[in-house]
C-alpha cells in the first residue's frame, strides 16, 4: 500500500538532527581520533599475530612433529592435547586483556569523542 503523503515531520518524539558529514570527518582527522586509532590498533595488531603464530606453531607441530606432540605427559594426556586446551586458554586471556585495555584506554576516549560530537563540538 503507498501513500502521497509526506514522512511525518517533528512532534514531541522527533529525534534532534545528528552530526553532519563534515563534523563527523573533521572528528576522524583530528589528533583524538587518531589517538584513539592508535591506542587499539597497537593492541590488537600484536595480539593478533602472536596468536595466529602460536595457533600456526600447534598446526605445523601435529603434522610434523607427532612424535613429540604424541608425548605423554600425565596418564593419558599427550602433549597435544595440552598444547589444544592452551589455545582456548590464550583465546579467553586475549579477550579478558582486550576487555580490559578498552574499558581503561578505549572507551573513555570514544566516549570523550562521542559526547563532544553530540554536543556539536
Amino acid at each position: 500500500m503507498t501513500t502521497d503523503a509526506p514522512p511525518p515531520q517533528g512532534g514531541p518524539d522527533a529525534q534532534p538532527a545528528g552530526p553532519t558529514t563534515e563534523q563527523f570527518v573533521a572528528v576522524q582527522e583530528s589528533a583524538e581520533f587518531g589517538e584513539l586509532r592508535r591506542a587499539h590498533r597497537s593492541f590488537a595488531f600484536p595480539l593478533t599475530v602472536a596468536f595466529i603464530a602460536w595457533y600456526l606453531l600447534y598446526v605445523l607441530m601435529s603434522n610434523y612433529a607427532g612424535g613429540f606432540m604424541g608425548t605423554k605427559v600425565v596418564g593419558n594426556i599427550n602433549v597435544a592435547l595440552v598444547f589444544g586446551l592452551a589455545q582456548f586458554l590464550t583465546t579467553f586471556l586475549i579477550a579478558w586483556f582486550y576487555s580490559r585495555h578498552a574499558a581503561t584506554k578505549l572507551d573513555p576516549k570514544g566516549a570523550a569523542i562521542k559526547s563532544r560530537l553530540e554536543a556539536g563540538e
